[in-house]
């Protein structure tokens, strides 16, 4: 007669280590929470103190540019006492910065366009394209980021003087497209290289150009590290001041960072004025930057994975 085995019926015991002292019984468990704790409290708060100081110059920027120069001379608080917009409109009014504020928006948008057509052709044809050479260019242009751009600002004066645009606004444009190249080249070489071949296949294959597949498929796909490239190109470009201090003579090129230091060579500096300033060349580059901040951080991040 064959017996039949019958299910221990005892309770079963784990023999895990972890699982002898119940739930949430980890020896050390509780005390590991609280330096993990006590570790994010302290890098919070140093992260915050570093903020405050941080923006404190710009709020103390924004508060000066609406009081008078009273005010601001004789210290006070950080929200002005008798808030004006006096100073913004005089400021704006007497010193001509709409002339400023429109070559400055003249020569970015130039620097801008060109950075994104030339450079976009460029990081397709590395990313996509084979061709004698293209493992060392593409080494070369990464390899000048790390070159200073003020070691190349004599050859660059003395070039632009031989073609005849120095003192022009082309002859900020050029090298600021030209500055720009290593960056750019690298981060829309990523953005294409992370489009998948199989539809440059597939386009290929039903009888499109190389131009239609750059122009129709990887274009619109690499969208937000254009975004970032423009971003990228257009703060520092807008910003700029050695080049531009260089360069220009004539008053009527100037451009804002040069209308703004017409201000601080005042014999008698009203900082009011100069705050005004300097709030006018800032609000452009803060308003871009937030209305395209989840562009610039989609494209860094799809550059990168790229």
């Amino acid at each position: 007669m064959t017996s039949i085995p019958v299910a221990d019926k005892r309770p079963h015991t784990s023999a895990h280590p972890d699982r002898a002292g119940g739930p949430g019984k980890r020896p050390g468990g509780g005390g590991a929470r609280n330096r993990r704790r006590l570790a994010r409290f302290v890098v919070g708060l140093l992260l915050a103190g570093y903020a405050a100081v941080s923006v404190y110059p710009f709020l103390w920027m924004v508060s000066a540019a609406f009081k008078d120069q009273l005010e601001v001379v004789s210290g006070g608080h950080l929200i002005p006492e008798n808030p004006t917009f006096d100073t913004l409109i005089d400021t704006w009014n007497k010193l001509h910065f709409f002339d400023f504020f429109l070559n400055s928006l003249l020569v970015t948008l130039y620097t801008v366009v060109l950075t994104l057509v030339v450079y976009a052709a460029a990081g397709y044809a590395f990313a996509v394209l084979r061709f004698p050479g293209r493992t060392f260019l593409s080494r070369l242009f990464v390899s000048l980021l790390f070159v200073p751009g003020v070691t190349v600002m004599l050859p660059i004066v003395l070039l632009e003087n031989e073609l005849g645009i120095l003192g022009t606004h082309w002859g900020l444009v050029l090298p600021f497209v030209n500055g720009g190249a290593p960056l750019s080249i690298l981060l829309m070489t990523g953005a294409f290289g992370a489009v998948p071949a199989e539809l440059r296949d597939s386009a290929r294959v039903d009888g499109a150009s190389e131009f239609r597949i750059f122009l129709n498929i990887y274009l619109p796909l690499a969208q937000p590290a254009l975004i970032t490239v423009a971003l990228l190109t257009a703060i520092p470009t807008w910003n700029e001041y050695l080049l531009t201090r260089v360069s220009l003579t004539d008053r009527s090129t100037f451009t804002l960072p040069l209308g703004l230091q017409t201000l601080a060579a005042e014999n008698v500096p009203h900082y009011n004025n100069l705050m005004a300033g300097a709030l006018i060349v800032v609000i452009p580059v803060v308003l871009l930057f937030l209305c395209l901040q989840r562009y610039f951080v989609n494209g860094l991040v799809g550059a990168v994975k790229g």
